[in-house]
């Protein structure tokens, strides 16, 4: 038809790229953003960025639905000199990939988004790896392309998901230690390119080097690429001043000189006890509620074994100095947690408090029998 012939003639002034934006210093930027910009170069034209990563912090049970698996992200249209301006406030740089597309492509992307931006068509279930505001980029791109997008392999490179976070937040020591302690055994897979790209750096490399083969011929996908926003001075929040593996290192420390006194002077400390089961008992909400999650990466998670609930069940019983089998229960429990420390990467310093329970377990079961 005639009027489709002249919708496509109009993308002919039309780009449409790829935004990859540094990170910067809040937690949920801590891994970069991906968004897609949507510029007609005439006078006056359309100049936006989609945005897949939009959700509302207020929204009732936020945190337990995201706990749960069961967060809704939506996609929002914002005028690109308001998302430029944002991330300039940041300091962080943003890296624009002109996509090499036909006007054709242009006007099916075009129209992708917009029937996206529709009510009822706007919000999806987010999942942090595998549907998050960089995979739902890539994967409307790919979409409304006519060929077949061709990624060049990256040989020998096969990180886990967890090795991937690590990579991103080495500044962030207890935002990583958070992870490791929700991420079960799942997350310490080796990924392949498509899993690898939930990371926008990842995404934006995997673009730079991709073709895209049509009628026997091959174009790269991406016709430029040139920095939308220049990198600034990011302000960094100080956090707390110690780390996860300090302030392990510490109760450790703690826990063996304490061992020492209870041993030589055959005496228990139960204050020392009651402090370690509630620690454990603390850590061990999440694990339990990860348990029924949504995410995939978080329901196998063997730290679970010594860090879980169970402990506050015997905290009247180890208070009042009754007879229990608390000890006995947990020196098994810690020494299991420890050998599945073999298989699963755990949170950084969390074997400490493995060493702390079992020494108590120790004294409970043999010091009081010399």
């Amino acid at each position: 038809p005639v009027e489709a012939q002249q919708d496509t003639l109009r993308m002919d002034s039309v780009e449409i790229s790829l935004l990859t934006c540094q990170p910067h210093d809040e937690v949920y930027s801590l891994y970069g953003h991906t968004a897609i910009r949507y510029h007609d170069l005439r006078k006056g034209g359309l100049d936006v960025a989609f945005n897949y990563g939009v959700f509302d912090f207020h929204k009732p049970f936020f945190v337990v639905r995201f706990v749960f698996g069961l967060t809704d992200y939506e996609l929002g249209a914002f005028p690109f000199r308001m998302f430029k301006e944002e991330y300039r406030r940041f300091g962080s740089m943003v890296t624009e990939q002109v996509l090499n597309l036909t006007d054709e492509e242009k006007l099916m992307l075009q129209q992708a988004l917009a029937l996206n931006m529709q009510d009822g068509n706007r919000v999806y279930r987010y999942n942090y790896f595998y549907n998050n505001c960089t995979t739902k980029a890539r994967d409307i791109i790919e979409q409304n392309i006519k060929g077949k997008v061709n990624y060049q392999p990256k040989e020998d490179y096969t990180p886990s998901f967890r090795e991937m976070i690590h990579e991103m937040t080495p500044n962030n020591p207890w935002s990583a230690f958070g992870n490791d302690l929700l991420l079960g055994i799942l997350a310490d897979r080796p990924t392949d390119m498509r899993q690898q790209e939930f990371l926008p750096y990842n995404l934006l490399y995997d673009f730079d080097h991709a073709t895209i083969y049509q009628d026997g011929t091959y174009r790269p996908l991406v016709k430029e690429r040139r920095i939308a926003v220049p990198g600034g001075v990011q302000l960094v929040k100080e956090g707390f001043p110690l780390s996860p593996m300090a302030c392990m290192t510490i109760l450790l420390v703690l826990a063996l000189i304490l061992f020492a006194t209870e041993w030589k002077k055959r005496t228990i400390f139960v204050a020392w006890d009651i402090l370690l089961m509630v620690l454990a008992g603390i850590f061990g909400i999440p694990l339990f509620l990860m348990l029924f999650s949504q995410h995939p990466t978080v329901n196998l998670n063997l730290q679970i074994i010594l860090l879980n609930p169970i402990h506050w069940f015997f905290l009247r019983s180890v208070i009042k100095g009754k007879k229990t089998r608390y000890w006995h229960i947990t020196f098994v429990l810690c020494v299991l947690f420890l050998i599945g420390g073999l298989f699963q990467h755990y949170a950084e310093g969390i074997q400490s408090l493995a060493l702390c329970l079992l020494l108590q377990s120790i004294l409970h079961l043999f010091c009081k029998q010399q």
